[in-house]
């Protein structure tokens, strides 16, 4: 298939910035990793899809009640009262027009690239040619009169009018689709506004970015379904052995017991900077003797997050600096490197540090994203 272009926050349009030489000079490094149980049952951590699960319980999918635009804002990160109140009002727009949520997030990022939710007007020498308002849409260019671009209202509704015109929008990289709409001098622009458009469309809904919209009903999103933050699980499976447990202390990552051969999905849009065998010969079972990922996977994405995927049964259907979509395939479960049966272990690391320092516990990270880990609550 092919690979539409994206970009995370190490690879900025603007400012000419290309990815860090540190990060591929890491790519090279070795990995330490205890013993991925395949065949072996672990200390079971249980699917957050479960009512008993206290960490869903807190993490809601949603409200269907209207977002409203009076009373006062919280600030959001660098984002004021009346910025936030300018979110709101394209994120009501989005649920007027009856948008799904992943629309709210890419329209929401746009706006904050475009214009940092300033409803700008004229600015004289530091227009971008005849440039207004939240999406910073031309007049000239057919998207309305000028008072009608300053109106946010009308300004939302417009992107989104284009936005749905593009074919499957919601599950292309949002800098893809935002790009499809906008056509900026700075395609790649997008993206790195992602995870903060992402908190400020479940802070004013009540966590609608981790759902999906069925049947104009926000539903937390399930395996196979790309969540309005744009990440998905990246294998349907049991939690076989899970982060840094006192018996397994240096085990970075969760280990999901899926069958051999089992498509494994990028678990977001990003670039590859790691596809490679760190051993020998990877092509042959892995055993508590061998050491390494055997056959792995590293994805840059937004916010200087990465995601490993370990132990594929064969190379990886991808290569360094391919550009990905979320969900998309990137191999297959297999029991390379030091593995104990077939499974995928699969890591999240913050900051971009693909160290040991920077993995983080997968299984709230990726149930803050609506994407949860797990094949229904079902142990292995």
């Amino acid at each position: 298939m092919s690979i539409p272009p994206i970009i995370t926050n190490p690879i900025r349009e603007g400012s000419r910035r290309l990815l860090r030489p540190w990060i591929i000079i890491a790519a090279t490094a070795t990995l330490a990793l205890l013993c991925c149980g395949g065949a072996i049952t672990a200390v079971i951590f249980g699917d957050f899809a479960t009512s008993q699960s206290p960490l869903t319980n807190s993490l809601n999918c949603g409200s269907t009640k209207a977002v409203t635009i009076t009373g006062q804002f919280p600030r959001i990160g660098p984002y004021g009262e009346e910025k936030i109140r300018n979110a709101a009002i394209i994120i009501k727009t989005g649920q007027q027009l009856k948008v799904s949520p992943r629309g709210w997030v890419i329209a929401v990022a746009t706006a904050m690239q475009e214009s940092s939710l300033t409803n700008h007007g004229f600015l004289g020498k530091r227009n971008d040619h005849d440039s207004l308002g939240l999406f910073q849409q031309r007049p000239s260019q057919g998207w309305g009169t000028p008072e009608q671009v300053m109106d946010p209202v009308y300004a939302a509704t417009k992107f989104y009018t284009k936005l749905m015109k593009v074919k499957g929008w919601e599950s292309l990289p949002l800098t893809v689709a935002a790009q499809r709409v906008q056509i900026s001098a700075y395609p790649n622009a997008y993206a790195k506004h992602e995870p903060l458009a992402t908190r400020i469309v479940n802070e004013l809904t009540d966590g609608a970015a981790r759902a999906v919209l069925v049947d104009n009903k926000l539903r937390c999103a399930s395996f196979g379904q790309i969540a309005a933050s744009g990440w998905t699980a990246p294998v349907k499976a049991s939690l076989n052995s899970r982060f840094r447990t006192a018996e397994r202390p240096a085990h970075n990552g969760v280990d999901l017991g899926a069958a051999r051969h089992t498509p494994i999905r990028a678990a977001a849009a990003g670039v590859v900077i790691v596809s490679k065998c760190d051993l020998g010969n990877c092509d042959r079972d892995g055993s508590l003797s061998t050491p390494g990922c055997g056959w792995y996977v590293d994805i840059l994405h937004a916010d200087q997050v990465i995601t490993r995927y370990c132990h594929m049964q064969s190379r990886p259907l991808v290569r360094v600096g391919d550009r990905i979509s979320p969900g998309q395939i990137i191999g297959n479960v297999g029991n390379s490197g030091h593995s104990t049966g077939p499974h995928l272990h699969f890591e999240v690391h913050l900051d971009g540090d693909r160290s040991r320092n920077g993995a983080v516990d997968p299984i709230p990270f990726m149930a803050g994203k609506g994407a949860a880990l797990g094949d229904g609550g079902k142990d292995a």
